[in-house]
């Protein structure tokens, strides 16, 4: 065997590597959630509704792989994806998906379809209505995700502190949540549990994948 032959062989298995720790569908989320920011196991378990030590593993595998990369702070080890490359990578993959195979968008709209709680708005529009007192703009995303980046004039209430910061809302106002991307089902749960308890509430969901980018005209606030 020549040494190219020999070189090509192992250049194409290292590489297989990282597309092999990608295909499955746990770490793809895994992946997903990590685009938000850093966070530690636990956090990672609950959003993907696994276990710790299924979590772990999985880590495991994306940090072999050189995807995710890991610190220890205090008590807790926190994950994040290696470089915003390697976000960009996954997110190719996640688009190209959504293009070529028809049935992933199906199963999106079958879930939107003839759901009252979805707001159709241009980001000016919803800026005027807020800006006017009519609409409390709600994120529910993670304080972490929130300081990263947040729709101009949103108020932050992460979805696992709704029901104890509930007071702070008002029925007066129509209340419109949102979540990060159209893979995001926070908002979903929070205008679930918020009409449950007697308010005029709204998801807005923004098609976008990327979270940094500007959705209609509304203006992201970054740090």
């Amino acid at each position: 065997m020549s040494d190219v032959r020999i070189l090509k062989d192992k250049v194409y298995e290292e590489l297989a590597k990282v597309a092999s720790a990608m295909a499955n569908p746990r770490r793809m989320e895994i992946l997903d959630i990590l685009g938000q920011g850093a966070f530690p196991v636990e956090d990672i378990a609950k959003h993907s509704n696994m276990s710790i030590a299924n979590t772990s593993q999985h880590l495991q595998i994306l940090k072999n792989a050189r995807l995710v990369t890991s610190e220890k702070r205090g008590n807790y080890v926190y994950y994040r994806i290696v470089s915003e490359r390697a976000f960009h990578a996954w997110e190719s993959v996640r688009d190209l998906g959504v293009e070529l195979n028809s049935e992933i968008s199906k199963l999106i709209a079958d879930y939107k379809k003839g759901d009252p709680t979805l707001i159709a708005t241009t980001g000016e529009d919803l800026i005027a209505r807020i800006e006017a007192g009519e609409v409390i703009l709600l994120d529910v995303n993670s304080e972490e995700v929130f300081n990263r980046a947040h729709i101009h004039k949103a108020i932050s209430i992460p979805l696992d502190q709704l029901k104890k910061r509930i007071a702070e809302l008002s029925k007066d106002k129509e209340i419109v949540a949102y979540c990060r991307g159209a893979l995001c089902l926070l908002s979903d749960e929070a205008v679930e549990l918020l009409r449950a308890e007697g308010f005029n509430v709204r998801k807005l969901v923004r098609e976008i994948p990327d979270w940094i980018e500007n959705y209609s005209g509304i203006v992201i606030n970054q740090k």
